[in-house]
C-alpha cells in the first residue's frame, strides 16, 4: 500500500468492504497485532504490513507502527518507514523505541540531519549507550561531521555493545585523512574481536601496505584469500605484494611442523560398548572431496608394515621413525624410502604400526595436512594420528588420498577440540561428544565414493587427530563411550551449530527436511517468543539479551552477536560471480523468516535485475566477503550524498543454527544441567541411548 494512503483516512475506508470492517471491529487490538504477526511468519510481508498499517491508523497501536515500519525498512522501502514512524512520534514522542526507530527510518533514507536530531533527543541509557553512539556517528558521517562522528565512535567502542563495527567505522574515518596509523590499529581490533570480518581484515591489510608492513598485510590478504579466492583486489594485492617479503612466504603464512611423536594410550572400551574402525579422509577440501595432492610424507611412531589394501600382501616394513614418502608421477604410484628406494603400488596401500606394549599406542606423523579450507584461518600443518595410515590413487581426479582408519572413539578424540573449546564445562564436552559419536554413526559412507566414511572438514566434522586431542576433550569422550542420541531407535541427525544467537531453528525453515526433533527451541532467559512480533528481531539484534548462548569464556562474544559491513561494489562483484550480473546491487531483501529469526529466502535488487537466494548456507554465501556467520540478521543500506554506498548487518549466532548450540551448552552447563538434560533441551524428541546402561538391564 502507498505511503500516501497511511495519511488518508477517508481512503483507508474505501478500501476495504463495510462487512470486513464490522468484524474487524469486533476483534481486540491484541488479536489483530497477533493476526497480522502471523501473516509475516506465514511468509506474507506485504500482507502483514498492509494490516499492521490498518491497525495503527484504526486504534494509534504502538507495536503495529515499529512492525509496520521493521517490514518496511525490510522491503527496501525507507520512505514508507519514515512516514509511519512520523505519524507514530506525533502520538509517542516520548517513547524511546518509537523515537530510535524513527532515527533508524531516517538513516536508511540518507536523511541524516533528521537523524541526528531524532537521535539528540534520547534519553541516556548505559544499556543502549553503544548502538546510540554508532547511529549517532552514522549520521554524522553522513553530514560530513567527521570530528563529532569519531568522538561518538570513540565512545561506542568503549560501551562495547558493537565493537567490531564502531571500531571499522572509526577505522574509514582514518583512513580517509590518510593517518593509516590509527586507522591500522583500530581495524586489527575489529578483526580481534570478529575474525569472520573480512572486510575490516581488507581494510586493515591495505592500511599496513601503506604502513610499509608487508610481511603483515601479505598475511592478511592470505588469510582473506583462502576463503574469497575470486576477489580482484586481493589477488591484485598478493601479487603486488610478494615481492617485497623479507621474510619466506612459508614462514609467514604459518604452519606447525611436526618432528616429535606423542605418548598415546590406548582406548579401553567398558563392557557392552563395542566401537568400529571407520576412514576419514584427510586434508580434504571444503565440500568434503579430496584436495590435490603428488605426495603423501608420513613417518610412523613404531616399527610398521606396509600391505596392499586389496590383497592384504605385505609390501615393504620399515622402523620407527623413519620417513617414508607415497609419490603420485605421470599416473604411477610408489613408496620411497628413507634409503630412496621405490616400491610401486597400483591402487591402494595401508600403513600399520605396531606397539609392543598393551600400554601404549601407535600414531602416524602425516606432512602438510590442509586444515580449514575455505575459512578465514585455513593453514597447512603436520598432523598426527592413531591408528592405520591409507594412502589411495584416486586416478579419476589424479590425486593420492591420505584416509586415516581409526577407532570411532579415538576419532571422537580428535573431534572434541577442533569443534568446542576444551575448556568449556565438562558436562558441554560430554554432551558434544555424545553427538560427535552420533553423527558419524549415522553418516558412515557419507563419501564413500571417494573411499572414505567421512572428511575432517565442517562438511562432517572437524577432525585433528591427536594434534586436536587434550586431556579434558578426551576424559569427556571416555565417560560417555558408546552412548548417542536416537529417534525411533536409530541415531538422530546430530546437526550442531557454535552458536545459535538465542533461539535455534527447524530443519524446515532451514531448507532442510521436516524432522520431528529439529523444532525451535529458546536460550533466551529475558524474552517470551509466545509474544513474539517482527520488530523485536531489531530488538534482539542490535542490543544485548540474557540468553545461555551469551556465554563469553573461552569463545567470543562476536559468535553471539555480530555486525558486517559490506560494500555496495563488494556484494554486486559476490553476486555477478556466483549468480548473475545483475548490475549495481540497490536493496537486499528478506522475503521469508521464521520465527527463530532466520532468513530463509532473500531478494537482491540491482539496476540490471535481479536474484533470489534460497536456503541459510545459499543465502550466508553470496552476500559478503568469504561468508555471513549466519542468516539470522536483520540489514540495513547505508548512503552518503544520496548514494548507496554499503550494508550494515546486524546479525547472531554462528552456523546454520539447527539442533544443538555448542555455547548454549557451555552456559547451561555452567548454570549447573548436565549433559543428558542440555542433550534433551535441544533435541526434546530424542532419547538418550547408553550400550553401557542397556547391558546392565
Amino acid at each position: 500500500m502507498k505511503r500516501f494512503l497511511f495519511f488518508l483516512g477517508c481512503i483507508f475506508c474505501l478500501a476495504a468492504p463495510l462487512a470486513a470492517e464490522e468484524q474487524d471491529a469486533t476483534k481486540t487490538e491484541q488479536q489483530r497485532l497477533q493476526e497480522a504477526g502471523e501473516l509475516y511468519f506465514d511468509y506474507k510481508p506485504q500482507e502483514a504490513l498492509d494490516a499492521y498499517i490498518a491497525l495503527s491508523k484504526d486504534t494509534q497501536n504502538r507495536q503495529s507502527f515499529l512492525n509496520a515500519a521493521f517490514i518496511a525498512l525490510e522491503q527496501n522501502d525507507p520512505k514508507q518507514a519514515v512516514d509511519i514512524m512520523s505519524a507514530a512520534y506525533k502520538i509517542y514522542n516520548q517513547d524511546r523505541e518509537t523515537i530510535e526507530m524513527a532515527a533508524e527510518a531516517y538513516l536508511a533514507d540518507g536523511q541524516y540531519r533528521a537523524a541526528e536530531k531524532m537521535l539528540s533527543m534520547l534519553p541516556e541509557n548505559k544499556k543502549r549507550a553503544g548502538f546510540f553512539h554508532i547511529n549517532l556517528a552514522r549520521a554524522q558521517m553522513g553530514l560530513n561531521e567527521k570530528r563529532l562522528a569519531k568522538y561518538n565512535l570513540k565512545m561506542a567502542v568503549r560501551a562495547g555493545t558493537h565493537p567490531a563495527l564502531a571500531n571499522y567505522l572509526l577505522g574509514l574515518l582514518y583512513e580517509e585523512e590518510e593517518d593509516y596509523k590509527q586507522a591500522a590499529e583500530v581495524f586489527r581490533k575489529a578483526t580481534v574481536y570478529d575474525h569472520q570480518f573480512i572486510e575490516a581484515k581488507k581494510h586493515y591489510a591495505a592500511a599496513l601496505e601503506k604502513l610499509g608492513n608487508y610481511n603483515e598485510s601479505y598475511r592478511q590478504y592470505r588469510m582473506i584469500y583462502s576463503s574469497e579466492k575470486s576477489n580482484k583486489d586481493v589477488n591484485a594485492a598478493l601479487a603486488r605484494l610478494k615481492p617485497r617479503l623479507s621474510r619466506p612466504e612459508k614462514e609467514i603464512v604459518g604452519g606447525k611442523e611436526l618432528i616429535k611423536h606423542t605418548f598415546v594410550k590406548p582406548v579401553v572400551l567398558p563392557d557392552g560398548v563395542k566401537a568400529r574402525e571407520i576412514k576419514v579422509g584427510l586434508g580434504m577440501r571444503q565440500n568434503g572431496r579430496p584436495s590435490t595432492r603428488t605426495t603423501v610424507h608420513f613417518i610412523p611412531s613404531h616399527d610398521f608394515k606396509i600391505t596392499d589394501a586389496q590383497t592384504g600382501k605385505v609390501l615393504a616394513s620399515g622402523k620407527a621413525k623413519e620417513s617414508w614418502v607415497a609419490v603420485l608421477k605421470d599416473r604411477s604410484t610408489y613408496l620411497l624410502t628413507p634409503k630412496n628406494k621405490r616400491i610401486a603400488f597400483k591402487k591402494s596401500v595401508i600403513v600399520t604400526p605396531v606397539s609392543k606394549s598393551p600400554d601404549e599406542g601407535s600414531t602416524i606423523i602425516v606432512k602438510n595436512v590442509m586444515s580449514g579450507a575455505g575459512m578465514t584461518w585455513a593453514s597447512v600443518d603436520d598432523k598426527e594420528y592413531r591408528g592405520k595410515l591409507q594412502i589411495t590413487y584416486n586416478a579419476a581426479r589424479n590425486t593420492l588420498v591420505p584416509i586415516n582408519i581409526v577407532n570411532i572413539e579415538e576419532y571422537i578424540m580428535g573431534v572434541i577440540a577442533s569443534e568446542m573449546p576444551t575448556q568449556f564445562p565438562m558436562d558441554a564436552l560430554r554432551a558434544q561428544a555424545v553427538l560427535a559419536r552420533t553423527y558419524a554413526l549415522k553418516h558412515l559412507g557419507k563419501h564413500k565414493y571417494y573411499g572414505y566414511d567421512l572428511c575432517d572438514t565442517q562438511n562432517c566434522q572437524v577432525y585433528g587427530g591427536v594434534s586436536s586431542e587434550s586431556e579434558r576433550g578426551n576424559a569427556a569422550v571416555e565417560s560417555t563411550m558408546g552412548e548417542i542420541m536416537r529417534y525411533k531407535k536409530k541415531p538422530i541427525e546430530s546437526v550442531f551449530s557454535a552458536n545459535c544467537g538465542g533461539v535455534t531453528q527447524s530443519a524446515k525453515e532451514a531448507g532442510w527436511y521436516e524432522t520431528p526433533y529439529l523444532q525451535p527451541v529458546s536460550d533466551y532467559k529475558d524474552f517470551d517468543f509466545d509474544t513474539l512480533q517482527p520488530y523485536h528481531f531489531k530488538e534482539l539484534l542490535q542490543y544485548p539479551h540474557d540468553a545461555y548462548s551469551r556465554y563469553g569464556k573461552h569463545v567470543s562474544l562476536a559468535a553471539f552477536r555480530w555486525t558486517r559491513v559490506v560494500d555496495v561494489e563488494d556484494v554486486s562483484q559476490v553476486i555477478k560471480r556466483k549468480k548473475k550480473d545483475i548490475g549495481r546491487v540497490t536493496g537486499i531483501i528478506p522475503l521469508r523468516r521464521g520465527r527463530s529469526g532466520y532468513v530463509s529466502r532473500l531478494l537482491v535488487k540491482g539496476t540490471k535485475g535481479s536474484v533470489t537466494l534460497n536456503k541459510e548456507n545459499v543465502i550466508r554465501n553470496n552476500l559478503s566477503l568469504g561468508m555471513l556467520r549466519s542468516s539470522y540478521f536483520i540489514v540495513e543500506p547505508n548512503y552518503r550524498d544520496h548514494e548507496l554506498e554499503f550494508f550494515v548487518f546486524y546479525g547472531g549466532g554462528w552456523g546454520h543454527g539447527v539442533g544443538f548450540d555448542q555455547t548454549g551448552a557451555a552456559g547451561r552447563a555452567e548454570a549447573g544441567q548436565g549433559y543428558k538434560e542440555i542433550l534433551q533441551h535441544y533435541f526434546p524428541l530424542a532419547e538418550f541411548y547408553s550400550p553401557a546402561e542397556a547391558a546392565k538391564k
